[in-house]
């Protein structure tokens, strides 16, 4: 019970400190989940990402779900999604409340357009921490390079990247190896 309990905590924490959702809790989340808990490795927390971003639901739902299930079984996964939805569930609570009253001062877009910035700059520190771990060698950047012009240029949705690159990876990774690649 004592690790449910701390799996709910920390995701509580990193819902309750994180804008933007997903890729904008990933560092956060590396530095609670994989430096300070051990529940998981950076590159296990960046295959949870990718792995989030072609099932349904919201990204950091999926992450906690999944670290949370690797860490104490069904039932961690289940305390862990607990953990990062009550921050938000309590937020919009109490902003149901009092929408009107802030909605009507000029100061809350200007609150929002700066909490807007910030989701930004936290988007593009995730990419480049995932970045980082992912791109190991110039078939990895090569297959990174491609996917961002494909992205850019098409708008395509994300499972395709995902599955074109596993399949990328699982040709060039196991032809350099020789083909023993487990």
């Amino acid at each position: 019970m004592k690790k449910l309990l701390q799996l709910f905590a920390a995701f509580f924490k990193i819902g309750a400190f994180t804008f933007g959702g997903g890729y904008a809790m990933l560092e956060l989340m590396k530095v609670e989940l994989c430096q300070r808990k051990n529940w998981c490795t950076e590159e296990e927390l960046v295959d949870y990402f990718a792995l989030s971003q072609c099932t349904p639901g919201a990204i950091a739902v999926n992450v906690a779900t999944f670290v949370g299930r690797k860490a104490s079984g069904a039932w961690g996964g289940i305390w862990a999604t607990l953990g990062v939805v009550a921050p938000s569930f309590i937020i919009i609570i109490i902003i149901a409340r009092f929408l009107k009253n802030f909605a009507q001062y000029e100061i809350t877009g200007h609150i929002f357009g700066g909490i807007r910035i910030i989701v930004a700059v936290l988007v593009v520190n995730a990419v480049f921490t995932i970045g980082k771990s992912a791109v190991q060698d110039k078939i990895c950047l090569c297959i990174a390079v491609c996917s961002c012009l494909l992205s850019f240029f098409f708008q395509l949705s994300p499972i395709y990247f995902v599955i074109a690159g596993a399949c990328a990876g699982l040709l060039f990774k196991r032809g350099k190896k020789g083909g023993n690649a487990k």
